[in-house]
């Protein structure tokens, strides 16, 4: 496992640079053949205007997610994501970076998608945009739709990296497996209202707490490995098999990224999040509270003093 600094960048192989790569890395082969950059930002910051030099939008608030779906930004179809990206003229032998205008927010959720699909040549860009223009690096205006050749990707669903409600309960009744929450501890507590509406408050009976931005510097870089290791053992205990939650599958990705980087492997996230389980659902219950780490899904009697209305 590491247990050494900053994870150091890698010479794309035949699993490409990933997971992370720093500004100069991608100044250095920004133009190079093969190399595609993908602009995976989200809300406020897609409509920022600027971008790096020849990025694509990875427009996960448009046909990157499947909308038909109950749950925001739930992952495409095979065949659409198949569409959608070469339409975008990505090729399954390129090398990807993937950024976003926030720092390392929603260009985690595009890596992870791709890894899902079975495209492993991707990495995040660490701090994303920010980081880039605070080394004094160009941008560009957000220019016309991608018009160039199309590419010749293809999905390869890779099963068990997105998992869906049944396989959170299970994960929560497993004692070598821990589901860690992204949200933040307010919500995740129910001492803060959801930002979608008809969700209750509070986490799963059994889920850990582990804000997203608890992995990140206050530069907006992730952490260096060893002090994302103590973070994952600090939530999770000895458990390696990490399944990772939010509140729509977005920054749950974060996490798998920064425990990726931390040296676990057996790893997962739920696609419909707290957007799904949140719902009033009888099947899915709802702790309300800082919780006990550890509290059984399944022990009516252990978890009624915490379990909100439904």
């Amino acid at each position: 496992m590491p247990t050494s600094d900053r994870p150091v960048p890698r010479e794309p192989g035949p699993a490409g640079p990933g997971p992370l790569v720093g500004a100069d890395w991608l100044a250095a082969r920004l133009g190079d053949p093969g190399l595609v950059v993908f602009d995976a930002s989200v809300g406020a910051h897609r409509a920022a205007g600027r971008r790096i030099p020849g990025a694509r939008p990875f427009d996960l608030d448009g046909a990157l997610s499947d909308h038909a779906a109950p749950a925001p930004h739930t992952m495409p179809r095979a065949a659409d994501l198949t569409e959608v990206l070469s339409s975008l003229g990505l090729d399954d032998t390129d090398t990807v970076v993937v950024y976003d205008g926030a720092g390392v927010y929603s260009s985690a959720r595009a890596w992870w998608m791709l890894r899902a699909m079975g495209f492993d040549r991707a990495a995040v860009l660490d701090g994303g945009l920010p980081a880039w223009t605070a080394a004094g690096l160009p941008v560009e205006d957000c220019g016309p739709r991608y018009e160039g050749s199309r590419g010749s990707f293809t999905a390869r669903p890779r099963p068990g990296l997105l998992i869906d409600a049944e396989g959170v309960a299970a994960a929560l009744a497993d004692p070598a497996a821990a589901v860690l929450d992204a949200r933040t501890r307010e919500r995740f507590e129910g001492t803060a209202p959801e930002p979608r509406p008809g969700l209750r408050g509070g986490h799963m009976p059994g889920a850990v707490s582990l804000p997203f931005a608890e992995l990140q510097l206050p530069d907006g870089l992730m952490r260096p490995a060893a002090e994302l290791r103590a973070a994952f053992e600090a939530a999770a205990g000895g458990r390696e098999r990490l399944r990772f939650s939010c509140g729509s599958g977005v920054t749950a990705c974060v996490l798998a990224l920064g425990a990726d980087l931390a040296g676990y492997r057996d790893l997962a996230v739920y696609d419909g999040s707290w957007s799904e389980w949140g719902l009033p659902s009888p099947l899915r219950p709802v702790a309300t509270g800082p919780g006990a780490g550890r509290e059984a899904l399944g022990s009516a009697e252990d978890d009624r003093p915490h379990l909100q209305p439904l």
